[in-house]
């Protein structure tokens, strides 16, 4: 490896010795994942203004051989933007909006503009921009694409990959590759941004992208239902799938534990129904038209499944500020579980027909494994993906706690193995389930991932370590060269 002050000067040559960051307070924000389980090391964060500034740093890095990692808002959940060493670059100052097409209902912009910011730019021409997350004021969307994130409109506009026309990105070796088309229809060779879309900044890193807009529903309707079981979810679930079709965006389901931990920490919450359930849904429906129409359809339709025995008791919002309170009882649910102590968190998927089977076994096996454990179940059950978390017993000591993560890994990962279901629904790999990875992913499938890593990075440049074990990455490599990009096991546990 090159000497390090060498390559820093070098950058702040390129960049700007203001934006060459080496001072540990300065540091620190990019060296610690959100949910505080890992802290990184670094050399350096450099703040680039523009993609040649991105391509300059990746260039000298590589030919130093010194790793870079990526970071937008660095809000993920499963440490993919934690530095082992190298250098840390942040997209904060690729913040710009490059253009707005209405017509062609696109927008083009940077990496790293602020989630919130997209959407406000395509609110502004009247447009809709759906990807909406719980981090979406300081999130960034080239983290967004780069782990293909999910949210809660992926049931009616799919995951962060399918509202994406287009990328530029800076290939391991400082290469720029302009793909910025607007187009819908492209049959010319591989679709390569697909590539670079849920990678985590492992194959390239994302500068800047052309983005699908929608239209701006009109009207909407939010109600929050009490139900019998997980199966009943489901069987409402498909009820209002067929009577509501595209006008269906959210079906989120919660249960009894989540809604009482939000009523118990979250200042202002109000008890949505009147009585107890076995289980909860939140339901919205959105429509281009004006007026009432999204608030008489969704009458309409829970009155014809309260009649069929689907539900057991509705609230339908009777406002805009009564609907945002139904939405912030699911959205707060991640926060407040902090309040109730340690959380041992899986976010996985299993195909809808087998939603209810995996919440039974899951919840049962982790019970008998752990008495008073409290299983805090809830997400995204029109799209299959369940936060399965963990709340400790009460009065546990929270480290002893902890430890008993992998455990409970294998118990809840074996079940959606079984039923073939995903470890990694929208959080991605990163550091935290990259063993995970290894050790449920089709072989053949691993194959491939290192053959696309070694063939667009064959130095291991960009985000070593994670998705692909390190031991399978540097297998080729001197124990020396190894450990210099700090490929040490024990070093990037979390």
């Amino acid at each position: 490896m090159t000497d390090p002050s060498r390559l820093l000067a070098q950058l702040a040559a390129h960049l700007g010795a203001a934006h060459v960051l080496t001072d540990p307070a300065d540091l620190a924000p990019h060296l610690a994942e959100t949910r505080g389980l890992r802290r990184g090391h670094a050399l350096a964060v450099v703040r680039p203004a523009d993609t040649e500034g991105v391509a300059c740093v990746v260039r000298a890095c590589a030919e130093a051989g010194v790793p870079v990692v990526a970071q937008g808002g660095n809000t993920g959940h499963v440490g993919g933007g934690l530095p082992q060493g190298g250098i840390v670059l942040s997209l904060a100052r690729l913040n710009r909006l490059r253009a707005v097409d209405p017509v062609n209902a696109s927008i083009t912009v940077e990496a790293g503009m602020v989630l919130a910011d997209v959407q406000a730019a395509a609110a502004e021409a009247g447009m809709l921009f759906p990807l909406s997350l719980a981090s979406e004021g300081s999130c960034r969307i080239g983290g967004n694409l780069s782990t293909n994130a999910g949210g809660t409109a992926v049931l009616a506009y799919g995951n962060a990959r399918d509202l994406v026309l287009g990328l530029e990105v800076v290939l391991a070796d400082g290469r720029i590759w302009n793909g910025l088309k607007g187009l819908r229809k492209d049959n010319a060779g591989y679709d390569l941004k697909h590539l670079f879309l849920g990678s985590e900044g492992t194959l390239g890193l994302i500068t800047a992208a052309v983005l699908k807009l929608s239209p701006r529903p009109a009207s909407r309707a939010v109600a929050f239902v009490g139900l019998a079981s997980a199966e009943a979810a489901l069987a409402l679930f498909r009820n209002l799938r067929a009577e509501a079709g595209p006008a269906l965006t959210a079906f989120e389901y919660v249960v009894p534990f989540g809604l009482e931990i939000v009523l118990r920490h979250r200042a202002g919450a109000r008890r949505p129904l009147a009585g107890a359930h076995a289980a909860y849904a939140l339901v919205e429906i959105a429509t281009t038209r004006s007026g009432e129409e999204a608030g008489l359809l969704m009458e309409g339709f829970l009155a014809g499944a309260q009649q069929a025995g689907l539900l057991e008791d509705a609230a339908l919002a009777a406002s805009e500020a009564q609907a945002n309170a139904f939405w912030d009882l699911r959205e707060s649910l991640s926060e407040v579980q902090k309040a109730e102590g340690a959380s041992i968190k899986h976010d996985v998927s299993v195909p809808l027909s087998r939603l209810p089977a995996f919440l039974a076994e899951a919840t049962r096996a982790c019970e008998a494994a752990m008495p008073g454990l409290r299983v805090c179940a809830f997400g995204h059950f029109g799209d299959g993906n369940i936060h399965f978390n963990l709340s400790q017993p009460v009065g546990m000591d929270r480290a002893a706690f902890l430890a008993h993560w992998e455990r409970f890994n294998r118990i809840v990962h074996d079940i959606v193995a079984e039923l073939g279901g995903s470890i990694a629904a929208e959080h991605g790999v990163g550091l935290l389930k990259r063993d995970e990875l290894a050790r449920y992913a089709d072989p053949v499938a691993l194959d491939l991932m290192r053959s696309l890593k070694a063939a667009l990075d064959p130095g291991n440049v960009l985000n070593p370590g994670k998705i692909l074990t390190p031991a399978t990455m540097a297998r080729d490599r001197p124990a020396d060269e190894a450990a210099s990009f700090g490929f040490s096991e024990g070093s990037t546990k979390i």
